[in-house]
């Protein structure tokens, strides 16, 4: 293997590509790569449009809110700065086995005989002809007010210098220049740099100020952004996933704003993303194009585009492909972009499922498969962070969701019978009922008849949705709530699905539907097939996986990975929690489950519900200790608000519990469980009174009798 001969980059030729920045070894399939102040460009594409575009991005959406996290990269140690004078190249030169005509691509101005090649002159093969020389020297001033101090870099459109503004107390910019001002494809692209750039007007972008002309040739004057591109930081080594995701989340936040003005950037890589201080600027606007124009005519990096910019035009989908790919680049240990002049397909393992996930719905074949704008993207982004970072640093990192309402309900929380385990198995049908509901999209037609819909009984509310007219909001409404009756709805539910289909295609709440109405009838494979699918649509959204972890227990899967990862994340579901515990019980870790649910917050209303459970697990374990029931008796004396005979019937659980552990160890003097002496005659005496006080408020005579007997049976031993 060989050094890649880009400057900057460190990797190394494998089967005639780089296996770092993705360029050939030889330059006539991929153009000069340049320094941090200018991209390396691998030619335009060209084919003709095989068909438009996808439609428009489906389910409602919102801007991300931030919530608790950084808005910005201030948590991040900010980078070094450049000073100016440091990056003037001290012999400002074009390498010889950099030098190809722009017209026929073959190599030009190479040493012969001893003598070094010309930088000047026109090629022998087709006569095009080519110049490697700067056009400018220090001390040079350009359009009478920028003195030029240097060059800096040389790249696909030309060298780059540094000069000092004199009209502005000689503040430091940066001058791009043409390399071949007879190269009919470089001047078109600096005409359009000069055209509309100078309007975009965003923190993560490089700013440009002005085009200039001097002796016949053109400049673009822009920001000089001293600090270090994305690519010499992953030099030194894959970058932590949670940094990686902060730089996509500032690069989406550039993209949704050249995307608003029209704009598409075509060209994304590590090497066109500096980081300086604690900000992050998007450089090199070379191929920057309005939306709409012809195909074959944007800038692309092998290993970086979107498959089909040779027959299509670049576009908001494929701007977003080329963010997926570099932040794979970025943050997946080993991942090279291209080999042998061919993108490389992402690995397998990505570090992390959500990622992967986030990456795979990017970089989909086709392009209505993708995220539809930046905005969307960012926002699962988020969620994948937040996920990263509540893992990282062991705290919670809730957000309202834009896509779904709250948990309704907390599958699973209510405790089984006494002799039934602690906590019961799913129903499905309930736990279809407690799933998130998707939100309505405020300018559907039908949304605020929607917004005042109540009631309990499904049936009633499908009637009254039938009566409202047919909308797309109105149409998953009735499929949900035809899903929620269960039974012979099952059939219904499906129908108004395939009808739905044909009128919203593309939607991804059909799909969520889909799987609830299978939940809802036992059909758990079907729901675990359609919730998987949905965690790959919205891999930052927490409802998916938590709808995904019911399906999966209910079909006996293990459903921990992802109860755990909503739960790490997001308190707020609680039947995160309870699922969890759940498993946690079945793999006989009473323990575990308890931590769990002592994590549910106390402001939650299912907070009783999970401090009951917790004194269940010690009260129905042959195994529990004195220690261990003396702290159920205590969670049971914090349950303040809990009805009175609900509390005497589990404090009696832990009692009887008390009983069988003193069949194992010997009495403790002087304690007390649940306010009776911890000996056999002090439990038994209040454990009989308990009973007594309980049957005689019994409901029905059968459970009283079934009191009374249990008072009878546990009653002291005596000879009378």
């Amino acid at each position: 293997m060989t050094a890649c001969a880009q400057p900057g980059c460190t990797g190394t030729i494998d089967e005639g590509y780089c296996d770092l920045c993705g360029h050939a070894a030889d330059p006539v399939a991929a153009q000069p790569q340049t320094s941090a102040m200018s991209a390396p460009l691998s030619g335009p594409l060209s084919g003709p449009v095989s068909g438009p575009l996808s439609g428009p991005v489906s389910g409602p959406l919102s801007r991300p809110t931030g919530g608790r996290l950084a808005d910005s990269l201030e948590n991040l140690p900010p980078a070094p700065y450049v000073e100016p004078d440091d990056v003037i190249l001290s012999d400002p030169q074009v390498p010889e086995d950099k030098r190809f005509c722009t017209g026929c691509g073959k190599p030009v101005g190479r040493s012969r005989d001893g003598r070094p090649g010309r930088t000047d002159g026109f090629c022998p093969h087709c006569r095009t002809a080519f110049s490697f020389s700067p056009k400018l020297r220090p001390g040079d001033l350009v359009a009478g007010q920028y003195r030029v101090r240097g060059a800096i870099a040389h790249g696909g459109l030309g060298w780059i210098y540094l000069a000092g503004d004199e009209n502005l107390d000689g503040r430091i910019v940066v001058l791009k220049g043409l390399l071949n001002t007879s190269d009919p494809e470089a001047l078109a692209a600096a005409e359009a740099e000069r055209r509309f750039l100078t309007s975009v007007d965003h923190p993560n972008i490089v700013d440009i100020h002005t085009f200039q002309r001097h002796d016949g040739h053109g400049y673009i004057v822009m920001e000089y952004v001293g600090g270090q591109s994305l690519l010499q930081l992953r030099r030194q080594g894959t970058l932590p996933l949670r940094e990686a995701l902060q730089y996509g989340r500032e690069i989406l936040r550039a993209f949704g704003y050249l995307h608003e003005q029209g704009l598409v950037y075509c060209d994304l890589k590590p090497a066109n993303v500096i980081r300086v201080g604690r900000r992050l600027k998007i450089i090199d606007l070379g191929a920057v194009q309005r939306l709409g124009s012809p195909p074959g005519t944007s800038w692309v990096t092998v290993g970086y585009h979107a498959p089909e910019l040779d027959r299509l035009p670049s576009s908001v989908t494929s701007d977003l492909y080329t963010v997926a790919r570099t932040l794979a680049v970025l943050a997946v240990p080993g991942f090279s972009p291209a080999r042998s002049g061919k993108e490389n397909p992402l690995p397998d393992d990505c570090g992390h499922e959500s990622f992967a996930r986030l990456l795979r719905r990017a970089t989909a074949r086709e392009p209505g498969e993708r995220f539809q704008s930046a905005w969307e993207m960012e926002e699962q982004l988020v969620g994948v962070l937040r996920e990263i970072t509540a893992a990282e640093e062991n705290v919670p990192y809730p957000a309202q969701s834009g896509l779904f309402g709250p948990e309704r309900l907390a599958a699973g929380a209510a405790l089984a019978p006494e002799g039934q385990g602690v906590l019961p198995g799913l129903d499905p049908l309930r736990t279809a009922r407690a799933v998130p509901v998707p939100l309505v999209r405020a300018d559907d037609p039908a949304a605020g008849a929607l917004a005042s819909l109540v009631g309990r009984d499904p049936a009633a509310l499908v009637a009254n949705v039938e009566a409202m007219p047919r909308t797309p909001e109105t149409a998953l409404a009735k499929i949900r709530l035809l899903a929620e009756q269960g039974g012979d709805s099952f059939a219904a539910a499906s129908a108004e699905l395939t009808q739905a289909a044909a009128t919203q295609p593309g939607d991804w709440r059909l799909t969520w539907y889909d799987g609830v109405n299978n939940l809802a009838a036992g059909n758990a494979r079907a729901a675990v097939k359609a919730f998987d699918a949905c965690v790959s649509l919205l891999p930052g959204e927490s409802a998916p996986k938590l709808a995904l972890a019911f399906a999966l227990e209910a079909s006996g899967e293990d459903p921990s990975p992802w109860y755990r990862l909503v739960w790490r994340t997001d308190r707020s579901h609680v039947g995160a929690a309870f699922g969890l515990a759940r498993t946690l019980l079945g793999r006989d870790d009473p323990q575990g489950a308890i931590d769990v649910l002592d994590q549910v917050p106390r402001s939650s209303s299912h907070r009783d519900a999970a401090q009951l459970a917790c004194v269940a697990i010690r009260a129905r374990r042959l195994d529990s200790g004195p220690d261990e029931l003396l702290g159920a008796a205590d969670r049971l004396v914090e349950l303040t608000e809990l009805d009175r005979r609900r509390h005497d019937r589990m404090t009696a659980e832990v009692m009887r519990a008390g009983l069988t552990c003193l069949e194992r160890v010997a009495p403790l003097a002087g304690s007390t469980l649940a306010g009776a002496d911890f000996t056999e005659p002090g439990l038994r005496t209040a454990l009989e009174a308990l009973y007594r006080r309980l049957a005689a408020s019994a409901g029905t005579r059968e459970e009283r009798h079934e009191l009374v007997d249990l008072a009878n049976a546990v009653r002291p031993r005596s000879w009378i």
